[in-house]
């Protein structure tokens, strides 16, 4: 107790444990206490979901995959 009554004699100290005190008691008061969870459902599927757009990127692969491949063979 003697280290806590050497502390607590200083002024500045005293002056910040009493003021910081009541932020904190209010800031614990003040959280909110309902939850609310928004999911933002899209009806419309994204363009990466969209079968075409996986065919198309598939075709363009092969198309490059070939074109590459065939290049060489110019020995």
């Amino acid at each position: 107790m003697k280290h806590l009554k050497g502390i607590f004699d200083n002024f500045l100290l005293k002056l910040l444990f009493i003021g910081t005190t009541p932020f904190f008691y209010l800031s614990g008061m003040a959280q909110d206490k309902k939850v609310e969870i928004d999911i933002g459902l899209n009806k419309e599927p994204v363009w990466y979901q969209q079968p075409w757009a996986w065919i198309l990127g598939a075709a363009i692969f092969i198309l490059l995959l070939v074109a590459l491949l065939r290049g060489r063979k110019k020995e």
